[in-house]
């Protein structure tokens, strides 16, 4: 019999890890979202046909009261099926024949639990934030390293940016996003200096290619401040509005042109990255970079679900929304059919990011 080292053991679970801490917090997140609907549809006492985490075949079944809870072969989603959510019901107390302004909270829930998971695992990752230039992460200039230009340019020690090309920066994921969808690296900077707001023109930064794209280099580092409960109260909710608000911009930055679909991923991407960020240079687990992942993961996926595309949380919205307005439901087939071809189209586009996917992974681009 073949005896394992023990070291060689550890090794290769110390590298599974961060994967398997990627697959549970992506199966967390679909968990909470469809909990979310769950709960509040239970709260409104809407009568529920299945509760199922992942799609695809079901491996397992169990059904207890009126619903069934279900486990599928493919741990890429979930539903909560509800009576009457699709078609019209006799049943009193299906979805379809609760107030609107009910279904408006059911379908907006799981969204929302999906934001809220974010907002906690930023407040987690700013608890354990250290060092002057490495803890809570604000956009005031703490040094310039060596060499650098933009000091030159009219920037200096001290400066907290306000805004880049116009556009108000509240945290240095703001920063960040903003300039990462430069392409010639020259901005209009507004900082706040001595207390009066300034102005600093036609900045130029070094530009470096990266996966195709050029991306700005900073030539400064900027200032953290230490974790305390005010410091966390303070920079949490700004934090998690900044990763929210980068779906917009980033969604903006695709119609444009500046991204393609090659830059987009899915399921398997998002655990592979999820899993890349978990792992630190010495080997072991970087928690600071992997909840930072994690949480702009939560926010994604409950921003995403927020927009009035069909087949999406948002597009039930939209439609609840009209029927809000003009006090008349659009008729149930109209609205069937939209969200029927909006999930063809969805689905067809995960298809193809699952595949590009996949031979990232095997190119080790991922």
């Amino acid at each position: 019999m073949k005896i394992i080292p023990l070291i060689t053991f550890s090794a290769v679970a110390l590298k599974a890890l961060p994967i398997i801490i990627a697959i549970l917090f992506f199966g967390l997140i679909i968990m909470l979202h469809e909990g979310g609907h769950f709960l509040v549809a239970k709260l409104f006492d809407v009568k529920i046909n299945e509760f199922s985490m992942g799609m695809g075949p079901c491996l397992l079944k169990r059904k207890k009261g009126e619903t069934q809870y279900s486990l599928r072969a493919f741990p890429v989603g979930g539903f909560v099926s509800m009576e009457g959510e699709d078609e019209t019901s006799e049943e009193p107390r299906a979805f379809c024949n609760k107030p609107a302004w009910q279904r408006f909270l059911i379908v907006s829930a799981g969204a929302v639990v999906n934001i809220i998971m974010g907002f906690l695992t930023v407040l987690i990752m700013l608890t354990f934030a250290t060092g002057e230039d490495s803890g809570i992460g604000t956009t005031e200039i703490l040094y310039f390293t060596e060499n650098a230009t933009t000091c030159e340019d009219g920037l200096q020690e001290g400066d907290v940016i306000t805004e880049v090309n116009g556009k108000h920066v509240f945290s240095i994921y703001d920063l960040g996003v903003l300039m990462m969808g430069d392409s010639d690296g020259v901005f209009d900077m507004g900082v706040k200096r001595d207390g009066k707001k300034v102005t600093v023109s036609d900045v130029k930064f070094e530009m470096t290619d990266v996966s195709g794209h050029n991306v700005v280099v900073l030539d400064f580092m900027l200032r953290g401040v230490d974790p305390t409960f005010k410091n966390i109260a303070k920079y949490a909710p700004v934090q998690t509005v900044s990763l929210a608000r980068m779906v917009y911009i980033s969604l903006f930055q695709l119609v444009t042109g500046h991204y393609g679909l090659n830059d987009l991923s899915g399921p398997i991407g998002t655990v592979a990255y999820v899993a890349e960020s978990a792992q630190s240079e010495s080997g072991g687990i970087d928690f600071e970079s992997m909840l930072l992942i994690m949480a702009l993961v939560a926010v994604n996926v409950g921003v995403f679900n927020l927009l009035p595309l069909p087949a999406l949380d948002g597009g039930r919205l939209f439609f609840i929304i009209i029927e809000m307005i003009f006090r008349k439901p659009v008729p149930s087939k109209y609205e069937k059919w939209v969200h029927a071809a909006g999930l063809v189209f969805l689905l067809g586009l995960m298809a193809v990011i699952s595949a590009s996917d996949i031979l990232k992974l095997i190119r080790g681009e991922m």
